[in-house]
């Protein structure tokens, strides 16, 4: 039966011990989507948005929230991340942005948390960028898609 990793044997929550572990080349993609109107979507593609270039800005964003995981989930292990991507996709048809980042490195534990963790401030920078035109913005679908790497091996989610 599978269990709980940061779960001690007390049932206290614990630092996973990765020390015994192998390093090898670990890397993962996340996704999150914000719906909004289609004026909203509209300004921030013609740069008409009084607040700048939202994309970049979410985008830098995305990038620190990565790099600074292990600050914000109190049991995540401080990583050299190698390389962190984050990119965004307006789906005009449905009024959405789609979000996708991607976080690699080479070392002993998986940086699933760190994808996932900048897609969601991503998408929580265009919140915060587009609140003031629009309050009702949704955040949605945040989730893993891809993980590889260490002994658990690949994980893609099915389309």
């Amino acid at each position: 039966m599978t269990t709980f990793t940061h779960i001690n044997s007390q049932g206290e929550a614990n630092m996973v011990d990765v020390s015994g572990k192998i390093e090898t080349v670990r890397e993962a993609r996340a996704e999150a989507l914000v719906t909004m109107s289609q004026e909203t979507l509209s300004m921030i593609l013609t740069g008409q948005h009084h607040k700048g270039d939202v994309f970049a800005t979410a985008r830098i964003a995305g990038i620190q929230a990565a790099k600074r995981t292990w600050e914000l989930i109190p049991l995540c292990h401080p990583l050299l991340l190698s390389k962190v991507e984050v990119s965004l996709e307006p789906l005009v048809e449905t009024n959405q942005v789609r979000i996708e980042s991607l976080c690699k490195l080479t070392g002993k534990t998986g940086v699933e948390m760190e994808a996932l963790t900048a897609a969601s401030v991503a998408a929580l920078t265009i919140y915060d960028m587009c609140k003031a035109v629009q309050k009702d913005i949704v955040i949605s679908q945040v989730r893993l898609l891809e993980k590889s790497g260490g002994k658990s091996g690949h994980f893609l989610v099915e389309k």
